[in-house]
């Protein structure tokens, strides 16, 4: 059983999808990954929710959770999230909210074997989470489209 986690920039465009269709696949089937933990901001955590559905109908041993940095504070918001299979991860309830999406971020990448990203340029989150990955020398996938 290996775990795999993502980082990728919020305004990932939708072309890639095939991709990442044919590498999650590839994860599941070559490599024994079965848990997916996903983050909930931005464009590219939304592509990939949306392949493990997918993929979770031909592969039913697959498990993905998405990866809450915080609780919902208001009931409206609680009320329009599915949180079926989220996890909100022990100790986060003592960071502070400016600081709890990199905590959260850097706790995925302890979990995991392998970090899937799309990155296409060198600032921002999901770049600084790509290289934190590879210092702790995890198996990094860069999808490129």
């Amino acid at each position: 059983m290996s775990i795999c986690t993502f980082f990728g920039h919020k305004d990932c465009p939708d072309s890639v999808l095939p991709k990442l269709m044919v590498l999650l696949e590839d994860l599941i089937l070559n490599h024994c990954v079965n848990q997916f933990l996903v983050g909930n901001q931005g464009n590219f955590d939304f592509y990939v929710h949306t392949v493990l559905e997918k993929l979770s109908k031909a592969y039913p041993h697959i498990n993905c959770s998405v990866v809450l940095a915080y609780m919902p504070q208001k009931q409206k918001e609680f009320e329009s999230t599915n949180y079926f299979n989220t996890i909100l991860p022990e100790g986060i309830e003592n960071i502070p909210p400016r600081v709890a999406i990199s905590w959260r971020n850097k706790w995925m990448i302890i979990q995991a074997e392998y970090v899937v990203t799309y990155i296409n340029r060198s600032f921002g989150g999901a770049a600084q989470f790509a290289l934190l990955a590879k210092r702790k020398q995890k198996i990094c996938i860069n999808i490129e489209v």
